[in-house]
């Protein structure tokens, strides 16, 4: 079973990276390739949400790379590879331009995904949210040279990275503080390098969920192909950063302020993001704000008692949003327009698109008995019981939530107007048909964004809330139900009634100014900051270096004269003086220690002939010489007496 978690990475990362780098000889087979893997993808994902495998390797000291599947990862990793499964098959009738890097891109994207979804440590979790993030700036910016695309692009990744920031921050305090660096034991730190864990993921986790202040990202992300919008805004990145909280609501609930921040900035950001949904005109826009707030429910609820809420409603919004941004998608291909006034009948034009469509709309609005419904109900139930005037912040953003999808289904299921098609291809040129790669995905996410709402009613939600490992949480009673659901129809009635003269003031529509705000009091500053440090470097530094090589040259020719004055004479003087010597010790060998050699060789040659003249070879000769030496040694022995 380990190996099929390894599988769950490895298939669509080598497959993706494979396509991604194939070009253009892979362009014809791609989409087949991308759908088979992403097909086996989804059945290890049930396999291993079936098995719950664990794995722990090695990695660093005092922490290990750890991935595993729990009862929490489990349905969130169905989830992602089913969406994913869902939005390839779109992308087959929607995107015809590069299509193997964006195949491989898209797959390793869901790779990455995945990775996160199940990281057990925080080795295993930054590698997932590095490569998320880095394939995510790829595919908004997919048409790369159309330059307002990057930039998009850029600013995605760079609004996210701002806040990723703050999981190094946490990494670096866990891997301090010695006890591991696995997520489960993250709230068993000690209390100063605790809290330093936990401003440190909440940065990174507001900042992927495009929680407030980070919304505006959100925005320029609706640039990218609307495969990518939906699976970026449904499952993938932007739920990742809900899902790390839910992950952590013990390291939360630990630290006391954390949980606190967390659930009022998810309850703000519900409220803010859904006044600004309201007042756009983008169909796109809309739908990205509704993100934002959505996610501040999941948020929310991973702040309290309502893990399991949150986690069914992060499952049920997949579906739901999937299925909006597809349909957006489906009548940007045929009309060309992303714009909600020239969208009007366009639901009527294309049935199964315009229906599917509704069926989400409603379900986003919180109407029962679709899958938003009870999550959220569920989600608020909790807040309730933490604080009366968070439930009340908490239920406006539902109010909310009926408020914008009830616009852009009453705009888009009216009459078609005279003249439908003056306000057509704005956006590209629009191809007047849908196909049925893009239509058959509808239908499964409709099913889904329809029956999800099982996870947060009994008996079901009951054994879910035990998968999830939080049974025992507040549940919402029956008259809430009612009454939450009745106060969302009565909204969403009024707002399809009200759609064409909502108003849509500027400030929404630029989502509130953050993105100037933003640049304003972070990207000028330190632009300024860039340019100053330049300046001093040029101003300063230069000057210093430059003042500095005059003297510099002046000592390299001092020190050139100095060689050729002093020390090369002082060589000359030394060589004539070693000359001079050898000449001396060469002639003191010639005349003197040649003609004591030549001596003493002549008086040994004198002493040999010496020696040699008694060697006659006469034996009377050598018997006279022995008559000699005796007479001399006896008048020798008789001097000594």
């Amino acid at each position: 079973m380990t190996a099929m978690l390894w599988l769950l990475f490895a298939v669509p990362g080598a497959v993706g990276g494979s396509l991604a780098l194939g070009g253009r000889r892979t362009g014809r087979v791609a989409p087949a390739v991308a759908l088979v893997t992403a097909a086996v993808v989804s059945g290890l994902a049930v396999a291993v949400a079936v098995g719950r495998p664990a794995v722990t390797v090695a990695f660093v000291a005092g922490g290990t790379f750890g991935i595993a599947v729990d009862g929490l990862a489990a349905p969130v990793v169905v989830a992602v590879a089913a969406v994913a499964l869902l939005v390839l098959t779109f992308a087959v009738g929607d995107v015809h331009d590069g299509r193997a890097r964006f195949a491989g891109l898209m797959l390793l994207f869901v790779a990455a995904v995945l990775l996160t979804a199940t990281a057990a440590t925080l080795p295993a979790l930054l590698l997932g949210w590095e490569i998320m993030g880095a394939t995510s700036y790829a595919l908004i910016a997919f048409r790369w040279r159309d330059g307002e695309r990057v930039a998009a692009g850029t600013t995605a990744f760079l609004t996210t990275r701002l806040g990723d920031l703050g999981l190094y921050l946490a990494a670096g305090a866990a891997l301090t503080a010695g006890p591991g660096l696995s997520l489960d034991r993250l709230a068993e730190l000690s209390a100063p390098w605790r809290h330093v864990v936990a401003a440190g993921v909440l940065a990174a986790a507001f900042g992927k969920a495009a929680q407030l202040p980070f919304s505006f990202w959100l925005s320029k992300a609706m640039l990218g192909p609307s495969p990518v919008s939906a699976l970026l805004h449904s499952a993938a990145m932007v739920a990742m950063g809900g899902y790390l909280l839910l992950r952590l609501h013990p390291l939360l609930a630990a630290t006391g302020w954390a949980a606190t921040t967390a659930a009022w900035t998810g309850a703000l950001t519900a409220v803010v993001l859904g006044v600004v949904a309201i007042g756009q005109s983008d169909l796109k826009q809309l739908l990205a704000a509704s993100t934002a707030a959505q996610l501040g429910f999941v948020i929310l609820g991973a702040a309290t008692t309502g893990v399991a809420g949150g986690t069914a409603h992060l499952i049920g919004h997949a579906a739901t949003k999937a299925l909006l941004f597809l349909a957006a998608g489906a009548w940007l291909t045929a009309l060309g327009t992303r714009q909600m006034e020239a969208l009007r009948g366009a639901g009527r034009r294309y049935r199964l698109v315009g229906a599917t469509f509704a069926v989400g709309a409603v379900g986003l609005a919180g109407v029962p008995p679709l899958a938003l419904w009870a999550t959220k109900d569920e989600v608020l139930a909790a807040a309730r019981q933490q604080s009366l005037s968070l439930y009340i912040v908490a239920l406006l953003g539902a109010v909310l939530s009926a408020g914008y999808a009830g616009k852009a289904l009453g705009l888009l299921l009216r009459p078609l107007p005279a003249g439908r098609d003056s306000g057509y291809d704005t956006e590209e040129q629009g191809t007047r048909r849908v196909n049925r790669w893009q239509e058959a995905p509808l239908v499964a996410l409709a099913a889904g964004a329809a029956g999800l709402e099982l996870l947060a009613l009994p008996p079901v939600g009951d054994a879910f809330a035990r998968l999830t490992g939080t049974p025992g949480g507040p549940a919402p009673t029956t008259s809430e139900m009612v009454l939450s659901g009745a106060l969302a129809a009565v909204v969403l009635v009024a707002a399809v009634v009200l759609a064409p003269r909502l108003p849509e003031p500027a400030w929404a529509r630029g989502w509130l100014g953050l993105a100037t705000a933003a640049d304003r009091a972070v990207v000028r500053p330190v632009l300024g900051l860039a340019r100053m440090v330049a300046r001093f470097d040029d101003e300063v530094l230069d000057r210093v270096v430059t003042s500095l090589a005059p003297a510099g040259r002046r000592t390299a020719t001092a020190l050139a004269h100095f060689d050729d004055d002093v020390l090369d004479r002082a060589g000359t003087s030394l060589a004539r003086i070693g000359r001079r010597t050898a000449a001396g010790v060469a002639r003191f060998d010639d005349a003197d220690v040649d003609g004591i050699v030549t001596r003493v060789a002549a008086g040994v040659r004198r002493l040999g002939d010496s020696a040699r003249r008694p060697q006659t070879g006469q034996l009377h000769q050598y018997y006279a010489q022995a008559v000699v030496a005796l007479a001399a040694a006896v008048l020798l022995l008789i001097l000594t007496r």
